[in-house]
């Protein structure tokens, strides 16, 4: 056996996790300016590609697919070796996904702010990079599949269903959605129309929330919390009903975007319907993290990485909670088309997602780079409070703002017209938007922090691909 055939493929792995970082910085700076020009319109300076309408897709983009994407595929890449105790299939090809994904990743930061969009929520690239993004995600579900057809392990750890779930869901969710009749290089129509049309789109966009931002983390949840904490899964039959569960569940609940629509009423009810239902599946994984840590709490005192992983599925029970709710049609009566939509977007975002994501992170790092731990645990501690604070800032500012905003919107006059102009509602939400530009700094700055912390770690540190262990029999991982 080769010198080579006997280690794990860490290098993409690395390559993967420190992009996330550097786009996270990228997509949360957009995401900070946007704020601002909500607050301060002539933030703009007059420029086309700088306009809200313009960044604000960049900005989703950046931190879904960029921040997000490239973390799932560094911990998917490592967690797939180190269950499956064998190196990444394919050789170079996982290298072939890193580089076709930041070229991807490029040509949206590049044409997004320029103007090219198909104008669909997460899925607004235009169709050259479509297809150059569904050949790279084809190469990456090849490479994660080939590593399991021939681990060494017959058991398949729980957290690489939820990454193969993921992978192919989003594969077919995105042909689906970005299926377009090009009329040129960069411009194009969708292949659907009108209201068949949204409910594509909103089944692909809800289940980019439910496979994209839901399944994969939540793979990482089910390694990186048991690793940190020390503990083994509190109950691996309620990892199993929890997958099942949310995966057939997930699929049916994106017409609760749809609400008050030309949708079918009966298509709003059923995704009204599936949404409640969703609950259970969320909060028993979200139950099942949380127990992992029995008798293993007192290491928050000192783990600002196991800090990280636990707030994140605080965020998580609380969003998928919230989520639910505003999918009651009554309740979305008030909520919809206003700031309490982006308060629930980002709590998932910067809480659930954000935290779970920078604790793997941490916990991933060192170990690509032959070190125990962080350059410094005080920074990451120190990272931990700020980004704390500063989404509890952003989301009980836009909660507020959105509630009022709505409560507005209803109250009728004396003569049954509306009370209140488009005006009230700007002048009334400002000091919620300043507050959520300083929510959004701090985080951002934690991410800055985060950054020096990652780039002392690896100036003092060697890359190092681990050897693969001899395994003398099969393990129950």
């Amino acid at each position: 056996m080769s010198a080579q055939a006997e280690t794990y493929n860490y290098k993409v792995v690395r390559m993967f996790a420190v992009m996330s970082v550097v786009w996270g910085i990228v997509g949360m700076a957009v995401g900070v300016l946007i704020a601002s020009q909500m607050a301060f319109p002539e933030l703009n300076f007059g420029v086309p590609w700088l306009s809200f309408g313009r960044l604000r897709p960049l900005h989703t983009n950046a931190v879904i697919f960029a921040f997000g994407g490239c973390a799932l595929m560094a911990t998917s890449f490592h967690v797939v070796q180190r269950t499956s105790n064998v190196r990444l299939f394919g050789g170079r090809l996982a290298e072939w996904v890193f580089w076709g994904y930041q070229l991807v990743i490029l040509a949206a930061a590049v044409s997004l702010p320029l103007g090219f969009t198909q104008g669909k929520e997460y899925a607004e690239l235009e169709w050259p990079i479509d297809l150059l993004l569904a050949v790279v995600w084809v190469a990456y579900a090849v490479v994660f599949f080939g590593t399991l057809a021939k681990r060494k392990v017959s058991h398949i750890y729980v957290a690489n269903w939820f990454f193969g779930a993921f992978i192919i869901t989003v594969a077919l969710l995105h042909i689906v959605n970005s299926a377009a009749i090009p009329t040129g290089w960069f411009t194009s129509y969708s292949a659907y129309a009108g209201a068949q049309d949204a409910m594509i789109q909103w089944w692909y966009g809800h289940n980019a929330v439910g496979f994209f931002l839901t399944a994969g983390f939540l793979g990482m949840m089910y390694y990186y919390v048991p690793k940190q904490a020390g503990r083994p899964v509190y109950s691996y039959r309620l990892s199993v009903v929890h997958f099942w569960a949310l995966i057939f569940t997930y699929m049916w609940a994106g017409p609760h975007h749809l609400h008050y629509t030309a949708l079918p009423d009966w298509t709003q009810s059923l995704g009204m319907a599936f949404s409640l239902i969703l609950l259970a599946p969320s909060w028993g994984g979200m139950i099942n993290g949380m127990m992992t840590l029995s008798g293993a709490w007192h290491k928050l005192r000192d783990d600002p990485i196991l800090k990280f992983l636990v707030v994140s599925l605080s965020f998580y029970g609380m969003s998928t909670f919230e989520g639910p709710m505003m999918a009651i049609k009554s309740v979305n009566a008030l909520s919809h088309y206003t700031d309490w939509t982006v308060g629930h977007v980002h709590s998932g975002a910067l809480g659930w997602v954000g935290f779970v994501t920078i604790g793997s992170l941490y916990y991933l790092i060192p170990r690509m780079f032959n070190r125990e731990s962080m350059y410094s645990t005080r920074l990451i501690n120190l990272h931990f409070w700020i980004a704390t604070i500063g989404v509890v800032l952003y989301i009980t500012s836009m909660w507020v703002s959105g509630v009022v905003q709505g409560l507005m919107e209803r109250a009728p006059s004396q003569d049954g017209y509306p009370l209140n102009t488009f005006f009230d509602f700007i002048a009334i939400r400002q000091p919620f938007y300043l507050i959520r530009i300083l929510g959004g700094l701090m985080y951002l700055s934690g991410m800055f922090i985060m950054a020096y912390n990652v780039v002392r770690t690896m100036m003092a540190g060697t890359p190092v691909d681990a050897p693969i262990p001899e395994l003398k029999h099969d393990v129950h991982l």
